[in-house]
């Protein structure tokens, strides 16, 4: 994949419209509710059975959090009674039992990540047990190799709790710091201190964890290209292992908590753009590679590494390094992925503990793939990962004429083409050093599922 990146302003701004992140292809709005408990059991079932099954990896909720962010639209529960996480545990082992016993003992566990909500909402003594469980349940990959990430606040841990992370196993971090300035900070109730992300992050390098991962977010309420650039300052000093800098999607009619941000501090659409070129000229000045979407990552970091290898993947998570994996969701609203199938937890609490009394998986929704399903999956996918779709490999796995099969989607991207987002070979279709930007907008050209069967609301491509 070509390391560069170039950004066009006016490229940018033609591109950016709605559509999908494909973390998942099809995407979440395609879930539906014929997708039930027994289609979940019967996937695992014939994953176990697979030639060579593959390893697994664990995605765990933790919905709660003691106070509110105005800008979050993830799936949270404010509230500072803490006894709520007992009662919550109590039912998420529940549910480890029941999702360890559907899966081969033998199949190993290479991947964990934590998210919320804010997972060190959890005490110390919290996480261990919930450790111990998972340990008990499954066959943990104890060995430094795996990928056992944990989404941290920093409002909500001691840099004592991050060495007791690491004895836990987890080897990544990822801190929420979205942005220093402290006007900002207020106008979005999330204050928070740079001496605390600081230690938090000295900590992590004396604990040897392997990634530290930093969050941003760009676009938010009061925000200045000037006080951005001196954010991305503290975190060029601080020099993180990954950054996410992510666009804020400002949907006040769809998330409630937004509604708090008084609508005239909101920067112009113009400003967003500003903000987004600054970040990617930081960042990648300071040597930074482009990873792809919003990720950036030093150059020996494993992100970077696999992405310049071709061992890149993309999940719910976002991108990852290890090969491809049966991913198990698990706690309320949690999105699983095994064998061709999706599926989706339930999203209240009520009725996440309501299934699990009646002894019963909390399997609300979900999806089975088709073959043109698989296919266009791995096409999106070649493009998000690496920026290029050898024609011969998907040829080979699925038995059809890409230009045929595909005659459609390569017409869609005649525009692209002119634009120089990307050039179609007679074996390959490739990215363009400024079409990186728009891999989401490429990608569309390939989705079965937009326009008339467009389901759902999409965040802007850039």
């Amino acid at each position: 994949m070509d390391q560069s990146l170039n950004f066009n302003r006016a490229l940018v701004e033609k591109y950016d419209r709605p559509g999908p992140r494909y973390t998942s292809y099809p995407t979440a709005p395609q879930f539906h509710q014929a997708f039930a408990m027994d289609d979940y059991q019967n996937a695992v079932a014939a994953s176990n059975q697979a030639i060579a099954p593959k390893p697994l990896s664990l995605y765990i909720h933790i919905p709660f959090c003691k106070s509110l962010c105005y800008y979050c639209a993830c799936n949270k529960i404010i509230t500072q009674k803490t006894h709520r996480a007992v009662e919550y545990l109590t039912y998420l082992k529940r549910e480890i039992a029941m999702q360890a016993a559907l899966f081969d003992r033998t199949r190993k566990l290479t991947q964990l990540h934590l998210g919320g909500g804010t997972p060190t909402y959890l005490t110390s003594e919290q996480l261990a047990d919930l450790l111990a469980t998972l340990h008990q349940a499954f066959n943990l990959d104890d060995s430094d190799d795996h990928e056992f990430s944990i989404e941290v606040d920093p409002r909500t841990i001691s840099t004592e709790q991050i060495q007791h992370l690491r004895s836990l196993g987890f080897n990544r971090l990822s801190f929420g710091v979205q942005d220093f300035d402290a006007d900002v900070q207020a106008a979005v109730n999330r204050v928070q201190s740079e001496e605390q992300v600081y230690a938090l992050v000295a900590a992590a390098r004396e604990a040897q964890f392997k990634s530290v991962s930093v969050d941003l977010i760009y676009g938010l309420p009061l925000q200045t290209v000037a006080s951005f650039d001196v954010t991305l300052s503290k975190i060029i000093a601080l020099r993180p292992d990954r950054i996410a800098a992510y666009s804020y999607a400002h949907l006040p009619q769809m998330v409630r908590a937004q509604r708090l941000i008084r609508r005239e501090d909101m920067p112009p659409p113009e400003r967003k753009l500003e903000l987004l070129e600054l970040t990617i000229k930081r960042l990648t000045d300071a040597g930074y590679v482009y990873i792809g979407m919003d990720h950036f990552a030093l150059p020996d970091d494993e992100l970077a590494l696999a992405r310049a290898n071709g061992t890149l993947q993309r999940n719910f998570q976002g991108y990852s390094t290890h090969a491809d994996c049966d991913l198990i969701g698990l706690g309320v609203s949690s999105i699983g992925n095994v064998g061709d199938s999706y599926s989706q937890s339930v999203k209240e609490l009520s009725q996440y503990y309501a299934r699990l009394d009646q002894g019963l998986l909390p399997v609300h929704r979900g999806y089975r793939l088709n073959a043109d399903d698989l296919l266009r999956r791995e096409v999106i996918s070649a493009l998000m990962c690496h920026g290029r779709v050898d024609f011969a490999t998907v040829e080979a796995r699925h038995g059809i004429d890409f230009k045929d099969y595909f005659a459609d989607s390569l017409a869609a991207l005649e525009e692209h083409v002119a634009d120089r987002l990307v050039e179609i070979h007679d074996d390959a279709l490739v990215l363009l050093p400024q079409g990186h930007l728009m891999m989401r907008s490429v990608a569309m050209a390939f989705d079965a599922y937009l326009g008339s069967e467009q389901k759902g609301n999409f965040s802007r491509t850039v």
